[in-house]
């Protein structure tokens, strides 16, 4: 029989002797750099490691995505991220065991079946070039969330390789694969291209809101990350300050939603404020920063054919402004988004609602264009506090409009997690010698009568038609994800309840007086259950599985030989 490893014991062989680029494919997947070629347009011209897979398809998505695709120049450097599906087979980042991955929020936990790209994008005039212009790329491609740690990397990547070429990247590449896992809780010094860049890996168990603003800057560690993913909600929110509930709603709801701005930073990082708005609750709709109409599923988010998909989408080009006219929810951001200055009476222009279908395709005016009807009413209060009269937008309000929609998620979110907490069965009627009892059902009518008596006004000041949103997220896919989640954590809980009553049972002496076939059952079940501990389904102490496995060696000592082979076990 295999003895069973901990996972912290498979982290310690792991971290041991780690094979070449394991720690770099931790963080990330590839570095690559894109560059305008007259003949083939936007052309993949570097990528390191070179072992690192791509897909033809991911190659054209990055090479058209890593340009901002609009009318307006973007002179200068211009960062942003974008989000694409993976197509390829890899493995990376695999490496991080569940029981860690687990340890993460939900918001920043490894994302499998996408990629997300930090563009840093550079044009300049150059009159030594055919086209009279500089235009480059570098992209920095990884299956992690870490929106702001990774724009942070990019800006010191970057200018190292435009001034000094691909060696840097290569060394930067190499640095990287020197740094320790992405550990929750923990903050990491990770050394690069000469500096080093401390930063701190939210956890799990962090208080929701905080921060790690505490990480302290000095001589030492010149970049000092405060958050690995949040981005400056107020500067990318205040063109449409005034409509901030409604839009919480919105994407509640994974509603189709569509940002439109002439800058790729402006609409992506608004559509990542749009996703954040919603924590601790992960938005589990598809979400894409950067959106062009070069896109593989271009088709397939502009049809007509059907009703548009539960997509966040943030777009550059024009020509969306008439392929999405028929989406029921867009937002246009004006030239006000650049801005972090800006006055916050001047918001109050852009109070009425518009129809999306009166739109016109050249129309730069900030608003929101939608005939849908909120459940629930604006905080007065909460915007007579932020919209104050000449008040200039700083990162403190930044705070205070973050911890406003936390506070209205977790309003949103307690009574589910009461409700939830109630199907759980109870510890006294988990009995080692009988399967483990089964979770109860979620049933939306029986939570809906709740509501009133325990509903989200016990926390929140906020008022509305609280039953109706809860029949509206019912619908959508971030309660079904919610849901299949605290239902996984839940029958985890379940099932290591179980197998502790049997770590304290004397298992040789119930053996004594079965059938060899109970007992086979027995083994059987026995190895089952540590199994799912091993993969890191079920949490269990080193101290139960030790005495669980020494009691299986003495059962299965008592076995015939002949048996032993059957079962395979030595």
């Amino acid at each position: 029989m295999n003895p069973i490893v901990s996972g912290s014991e498979l982290d310690e062989v792991e971290d041991a002797v780690p094979l070449k680029w394991d720690r770099f494919s931790r963080w990330l997947h590839c570095v690559c750099v894109v560059t305008f070629d007259l003949e083939l347009g936007q052309a993949l011209e570097f990528k390191y490691p070179e072992h690192a897979v791509l897909s033809d398809k991911e190659r054209s998505n990055i090479c058209y995505l890593s340009f901002p695709d609009s009318n307006s120049g973007c002179m200068g450097d211009t960062q942003y991220c974008f989000r694409i599906r993976r197509t390829s087979n890899t493995t990376d980042g695999d490496l991080i065991s569940v029981n860690v991955a687990n340890d993460f929020p939900a918001v920043l936990q490894e994302d499998d079946n996408h990629y997300y790209g930090y563009v840093y994008f550079r044009q300049v005039r150059d009159k030594t070039l055919k086209r009279g212009y500089f235009q480059k790329s570098v992209v920095i491609l990884s299956k992690l969330p870490y929106f702001n740690f990774f724009k942070e990397i990019a800006e010191i990547v970057a200018p190292e390789y435009f001034d000094h070429g691909e060696a840097c990247l290569e060394t930067a590449c190499h640095d990287v694969d020197q740094w320790p896992r992405p550990e929750p809780g923990q903050t990491l010094d990770l050394p690069l291209v000469g500096t080093v860049v401390q930063v701190r890996i939210p956890s799990r168990c962090d208080k929701p809101g905080q921060t790690s603003s505490a990480v302290a800057k000095s001589a030492k560690f010149q970049y000092s990350i405060s958050s690995v993913h949040e981005v400056e909600v107020i500067k990318y929110f205040q063109p449409v300050l005034i409509h901030s509930h409604l839009l919480w709603e919105l994407v509640l709801l994974g509603e189709p939603l569509v940002v439109m701005s002439t800058s790729p930073e402006v609409c992506a990082n608004t559509v990542l404020s749009l996703i954040s708005c919603i924590s601790p609750l992960r938005y589990d709709c598809d979400f894409r920063p950067f959106f062009t109409i070069h896109d593989s599923e271009f088709k397939e988010f502009t049809s007509r054919a059907q009703a548009p998909p539960r997509v966040l989408l943030g777009v550059t080009n024009p020509f969306f402004t008439k392929t999405l006219q028929h989406w029921p929810h867009i937002i246009r951001i004006g030239e006000l988004g650049m801005s972090s200055s800006s006055s916050a009476p001047s918001l109050l222009s852009s109070d009425k609602l518009k129809k999306a279908s009166k739109m016109k395709t050249f129309d730069t005016k900030p608003g929101v264009y939608t005939e849908y009807k909120m459940f629930l009413k604006k905080d007065k209060t909460f915007f007579k506090s932020l919209l104050r009269t000449g008040h200039r937008f700083t990162a403190l309000d930044s705070v205070k409009l973050r911890r406003h929609f936390l506070e209205l998620t977790q309003s949103f979110m307690i009574p589910l997690e009461r409700y939830m907490a109630s199907l759980m069965p109870l510890q006294r009627n988990i009995s080692p010698l009988r399967a483990p009892p089964v979770l109860k059902s979620f049933r939306p009518e029986e939570f809906l009568a709740t509501v009133d008596s325990q509903g989200p006004q016990l926390t929140s000041v906020t008022k509305g038609n609280w039953s109706g949103l809860y029949k509206k997220f019912f619908q959508s896919p971030n309660f079904t994800a919610w849901l299949n989640s605290r239902r996984m954590e839940m029958e985890s809980k379940i099932a290591a309840l179980h197998l502790a009553g049997l770590s304290e049972m004397d298992l040789v002496a119930w053996c004594k007086d079965k059938s060899e076939v109970e007992i086979v059952d027995m083994i059987l079940k026995l190895r089952e259950k540590l199994d799912s501990v091993e993969r890191h389904e079920v949490e269990l102490s080193l101290a139960k599985v030790s005495n669980l496995q020494n009691q299986m060696l003495s059962i299965v000592n008592t076995l015939p030989s002949d048996l032993k082979l059957v079962l395979n076990i030595k």
